[in-house]
């Protein structure tokens, strides 16, 4: 007898027709599943690596236009640099490793943040991966790299500033910041997703998110497989998003 997989069985039940746009995750819990482990907290960041493969290939597999993860926060530089420099070794890896796997895929590569706050050897990679995907046309992966949100509004209203300066008066309004922000070519996120438990943004797509919907598990992002990906997207499908208006229930 034929058992069926969990993956294949909540994967039955995700209506193709209604999934999100944009899916973003922030990945959280690499420490504390090394720290369970009695391993160094490289060991959870590599083994986090795994997860990001599931993801990627789940939202390929699926169709979703749209991934964005929370790789590097402006606020990860406060870590030890030990643990920094490691972090950018693993970034590099993956970049070299998987970028044939993304091509082959037909994944295209992008990235938001302060790029170029970035290490020289680690941005070179990422022009490289970004110019290797950029004619792919399938899901658009994107890595939020020593990213902020509040240094992306910052530097959001600091380009509209030089603007008006250069240009005369310019008129602010949500249309006109938003065409400023990083992710000014990226739809909003329809589905947000935290792991590890913790119930806050961290400082991630503060303006994009405000009429996402949550999805938080207890699970640790190197646990996280195609099986919580599906649930995340099951438990969307079930919810009536309102946008601050009346629901039909």
């Amino acid at each position: 007898m034929k058992i069926e997989s969990p993956e294949s069985r909540l994967l039955a039940e995700i209506d193709l027709d209604r999934l999100p746009s944009h899916i973003a995750v922030i990945m959280d819990g690499n420490g504390r599943w090394a720290k369970k482990r009695r391993l160094p907290r490289i060991a959870g960041h590599r083994a986090g690596i795994r997860a990001v493969r599931q993801s990627v290939e789940a939202c390929a597999r699926l169709g979703v236009p749209y991934l964005t993860l929370y790789a590097f926060s402006v606020e990860n530089w406060k870590r030890p640099h030990t643990e920094i420099t490691l972090l950018m070794s693993l970034l590099r890896e993956y970049l070299k490793k998987e970028i044939s796997e993304l091509n082959r895929q037909n994944i295209r590569l992008s990235v938001i943040g302060r790029i170029h706050e970035l290490p020289k050897p680690v941005q070179r990679d990422l022009e490289s991966a970004l110019e290797s995907t950029r004619q792919n046309t399938g899901l658009r992966l994107t890595l939020a790299l020593n990213y902020g949100a509040r240094a992306e509004l910052v530097d959001a209203v600091g380009e509209l500033f030089s603007k008006a300066k250069q240009d005369g008066d310019v008129i602010i309004d949500e249309a006109t910041l938003s065409s400023h922000l990083y992710t000014h070519d990226l739809p909003d996120p329809d589905l947000l997703i935290r792991t590890s438990g913790e119930l806050r943004l961290s400082n991630f797509l503060l303006w994009q998110a405000a009429y996402s919907e949550f999805w938080v598990t207890e699970t640790l992002w190197p646990d996280f497989t195609q099986a919580d990906l599906f649930q995340a997207i099951i438990d969307y499908q079930k919810r009536e998003r309102r946008y601050g208006g009346i629901g039909l229930g």
